[in-house]
Formats: structure tokens, sequence, C-alpha cells
């Protein structure tokens, strides 16, 4: 009898199906799903990019050219046809903010990703090769931290003829890097006697394969956190530079928003727009920042998370002890 008889019934089905297609599903990184669980981080996240938003669709929404003249449309105080006011040369107030946005968060942005990746490059270099090279580099981070900050800012960008925006990256990149610099340094000087660096010595791994691909990877945490809170002191930085008039008066920034709001002393003669606006706009964006860098150090600090859990169950049994006491 052969085997296809059909009178053998199903079990002998030799008949070939297609593979079904395996469906990818779309993978979340874990720290971000820590970061958007923690609150602090998650209204952090979006504040800072509600504003990136803004900077974004700037251009359409925005009613007129930041820098346009309007003399019959001067000094108006907040109104539905300007929403921020305008200034003493009709200018409106509302898109010399959201124009503003794009180049004090580019500028902000760019500087501190020069400076955290310096900061990460010497600091973690120096830890792991120690000797004559660690010693030079901690001497610069020390030099750099003992030089107070603003008055190097403002002579530098006193004496530099172009204060365009990479003339104030490369100045507050110069600025900021040493003191996390000198923290990287610090969480890797922890780290270089653990086995896995100590394997990859022994295996015969270049200086850079191990700063690059063993080391960084697991200080990416605090890399970041280095970068959120560059990102922040380099935005004020930037406008305290440009209010002082320090930074390019010819293009549209929050902190040149203040700075001509100062020298027309708009707060005197009683226009509080011109000023607030842009104030009130990097204040929200700092605030946005912090609170990511908050929620950063919670979910990356063990000992942090450990707190926040005690406090939650701290609470859970004073409520519930309350709720006894009072059903008693």
């Amino acid at each position: 009898m052969s085997q296809l008889d059909p009178t053998l019934g199903p079990a002998l089905d030799l008949s070939l199906e297609a593979p079904r297609p395996v469906r990818r599903r779309f993978h979340v990184p874990g720290w971000l799903v820590l970061l958007l669980a923690n609150p602090k981080s998650r209204l952090g996240f979006l504040m800072v990019a509600s504003v990136a938003v803004v900077a974004l669709i700037a251009p359409w929404i925005s009613v007129a050219h930041p820098l346009d003249f309007n003399i019959l449309a001067t000094r108006q105080a907040p109104s539905w046809n300007h929403l921020f006011g305008t200034t003493d040369q009709g200018s409106d107030v509302f898109s010399q903010v959201v124009i503003g946005a794009r180049r004090s968060l580019m500028l902000g942005f760019a500087a501190a990703a020069l400076a955290t990746a310096v900061a990460a490059t010497l600091g973690i270099t120096a830890a792991l090769l120690g000797g004559l090279a660690d010693d030079i580099i901690n001497f610069l981070i020390n030099v750099c931290l003992v030089i107070p900050p603003i008055p190097l800012l403002v002579v530098m960008s006193g004496y530099t003829r172009n204060h365009g925006m990479s003339t104030m990256i490369l100045v507050l990149a110069l600025v900021l890097w040493a003191f996390e610099a000198r923290i990287l340094r610090a969480q890797a000087l922890s780290l270089k006697n653990r086995d896995f660096i100590l394997a990859a010595k022994a295996s015969g791994e270049s200086t850079r394969r191990i700063v690059f691909g063993e080391l960084m990877p697991n200080m990416i945490s605090r890399i970041a956190a280095a970068f959120v809170l560059v990102f922040y002191i380099a935005l004020l930085t930037e406008a305290g530079l440009e209010f002082l008039g320090l930074g390019d008066a010819s293009k549209t920034s929050w902190g040149v928003t203040m700075y001509w709001a100062q020298t027309n002393s708009t707060v005197l003669q009683g226009e509080w727009w011109p000023f607030f606006f842009p104030g009130a706009a990097l204040a929200f964006t700092v605030l946005g920042l912090v609170l990511l860098l908050a929620g950063i150090d919670e979910v990356s600090n063990p000992r942090l998370r450990t707190e926040r859990v005690g406090r939650r169950r701290f609470r859970g049994g004073a409520r519930s002890a309350a709720r006894s006491g009072g059903s008693a």
C-alpha cells in the first residue's frame, strides 16, 4: 500500500504551509520607560518638548517678522491683535519670543553637547590612564574651576570681535566643561577596577575602545544628567551675556529681546511685557530642564529610588492608620 493512500486520513498530510511572518514589536528603551514613569522627569520632558515644538513651528505661528517696525502699533499692551504686546518700535513681542526660542535652544543645546563631549572624553580618559595624563587633565580642570566663569565670559565676549553663535558656543563650552569633567572623572575612577574593565585591559583592548565601548555605556545616566545640567546653565548664561549687550544684538533670541527692553527702559515706562514674556519663556524652559534632571537623578540613583519608595510606604501606612483610627 502506498504511503500516499488517501485512506490513511489527514495524519499523513504532507502539504507544506508557508511560514507565518513574525511581527516585530516596537521596542521602547528601558531608560525611556523609567524616565516617563517618573513624574518629575515626565513633566520636565513635556515642558521642554512643548518649547521645542513651538520653536519648530515658529515661522508658521508668528504674526510678523520679529525685527519689523510699525510706528502705528508702538507700545501696545497684550491683546488679541498682539498676544504679548509690542515694543517701542512696534515690533511684535510674541514673534520675538517664538522666533527667539530657536536661537536660544540651538545655542544652549550645542554648547551643552560640546561641553559634555569634552568633559566625558577628558574626564574618563584621565581616570583610565592615570599617572601623568591624569595629573595634567586634573590640573586643567582645577584651573578652570578656580577662574570665575561669569567674569571670564564677560572678558572673552568683550574681546572677541565676532559675537555670532559659533563664538558663543565655544566660549560657553570652554567655561562649562570643567565641573562636569571632575564629576565624570570621579565616577570613572570607581569603575576602572571593575572586572569588565580589567578583563578588557587583559585582552589587549585599546584605551579608546575601553573608554567609548566599556566605560561610557555604563555611565550614560551620569552623562545624560551632565548634559541636561550644562544645557540649562548654558541657557541662563547665554541669556545673561546677551542681556548685558555682549551678544549679537542684530539676531533674535530671548536674551537679545530682554536686552532691548532694558536699553529702552520699558519697565520704567510701565511697559512690562517686552521684558516679562521672554523671561517667562526662559524660566519655563529652565524649570523643565531642572525637573528632567531631578527625574534622571532619581532613576539612576538607587538610593533616591529607595527613599522615594519608603516615603510612599510611610504615607500609605499613615493613611491606613488614620482610617483605622477614624473607624474605631
